[in-house]
């Protein structure tokens, strides 16, 4: 039997920050939940491809993908998937965080990213926003 996990979805057109945002959060983020399966997308046509097979249980998008910025992508999934997974927006700049309330993030976390408050952001959003189960 396999054990649960929770569907991770990171967008970043640039590799190494996809991995970076990996890393940070690491395979739990918190005893209380389930390992993390992460998917990566590196262009939006992947996001939007996951986002309506409705495979993950939360969103993290780099704030500073090319040619589309995760807060553009954050703000049209929350406009058009029903029901729409938590999502976290990556920023590079702290004074960049009210941009999350235009984009309809559920959370912000910034670059550098800190290991611990990443793992805290993701843990608290997967607790308080937990969505039903994903379209079959």
């Amino acid at each position: 039997m396999n054990a649960p996990t929770t569907t991770v979805l990171v967008f970043s057109h640039k590799p190494e920050v996809r991995e970076a945002i990996i890393t940070a959060i690491g395979r739990r983020p918190a005893p209380d939940l389930p390992r993390v399966h992460y998917i990566e997308a590196g262009t939006v046509a992947d996001v939007l491809s996951e986002a309506d097979a409705g495979t993950a249980d939360l969103v993290i998008l780099d704030g500073e993908a090319q040619p589309t910025g995760g807060m553009g992508v954050s703000r049209q999934l929350k406009n058009e998937i029903e029901p729409c997974p938590p999502i976290i927006v990556a920023v590079r700049r702290k004074d960049d965080r009210w941009l999350a309330t235009w984009s309809q993030a559920d959370a912000v976390i910034v670059h550098p990213l800190d290991p611990i408050s990443a793992a805290e952001t993701v843990a608290e959003v997967l607790r308080t926003h937990a969505r039903p189960p994903a379209r079959a």
